[in-house]
């Protein structure tokens, strides 16, 4: 079957009637055919003819689609089997330069120095001044054990190991108070190195807290629970970092907890 190159249903039928057709009506004319006659069975064969033709168009185009479709199919394809075998290579590269740098590309711990839980209320205006005014003892000379960096036990001046008076625990901050030691405390994490994984994690995870349905709630009881759970989950969350298995993460919200 012969390619169409034009849609058949946008022609006109032409005036067999008109003296272009002459010739071909005059052969037809018969004593039983009449001229009239012969033009009109002209028409009949030309309509019949172009709905053929149109029909054999629409199949035709539905076949291009097809055909289409499996060629941009086969395109797809082909550029992910590229983008994939692209990949293969650079990642065997890095694994190459990695082999030749092994010393260069180690994996550093996900963990800060020490990773010990320390109340909000250090890092509050009036924490921050009991903190460098308040370290008082009846003998500032006398040494008492503590535990190093490394986890050995060493020997410090009860000047330098005596807690601040009058601690508030965190899940009796008022928010302001809260709100006020989350900026601070962030900076001193920053300066102390801790990775930008836990920094961010511990930013993502108060941005959540305050961000939370709790945090705002009208019910005081509300309050309470999100500021518990805050409290008990990074008291949690820093015992587990110093573990061999480290720490989960934090910033995402265990909402049953919370019910």
């Amino acid at each position: 079957m012969d390619r169409l190159f034009s849609d058949p249903s946008l022609l006109v039928c032409p005036d067999f009637m008109s003296a272009r057709y002459q010739a071909t009506r005059t052969a037809m004319i018969t004593p039983n055919v009449t001229e009239a006659q012969a033009a009109e069975t002209l028409c009949t064969t030309w309509v019949l003819t172009n709905e053929d033709l149109c029909l054999q168009w629409q199949e035709q185009v539905v076949e291009d689609e097809r055909l289409s479709a499996e060629r941009k199919c086969l395109a797809d394809e082909e550029a992910e089997h590229e983008h994939l075998a692209l990949q293969l290579e650079e990642n065997m590269a890095q694994v190459d330069e990695k082999k030749k740098n092994q010393s260069k590309h180690s994996t550093i711990t996900l963990r800060p120095y020490s990773g010990k839980y320390v109340e909000l209320y250090y890092w509050m205006n009036q924490g921050l001044n009991d903190a460098l005014i308040n370290y008082c003892t009846w003998d500032d000379d006398s040494m008492v054990p503590s535990i190093g960096e490394d986890g050995s036990t060493v020997w410090v001046s009860t000047a330098t190991s005596k807690p601040a008076t009058g601690v508030i625990v965190d899940r009796d901050l008022s928010p302001v108070d809260f709100a006020q030691a989350i900026p601070c405390i962030m900076a001193a994490i920053e300066e102390c190195d801790w990775t930008k994984q836990r920094v961010l994690m511990l930013a993502q995870f108060w941005g959540a807290i305050m961000l939370h349905c709790y945090w705002n709630s009208n019910d005081l009881l509300a309050r309470c629970v999100i500021l518990l759970y805050q409290e008990e989950q990074r008291c949690a969350w820093h015992s587990a970092i110093l573990s061999s298995n480290g720490a989960w993460d934090i910033s995402i919200i265990d909402e049953p907890t919370l019910v």
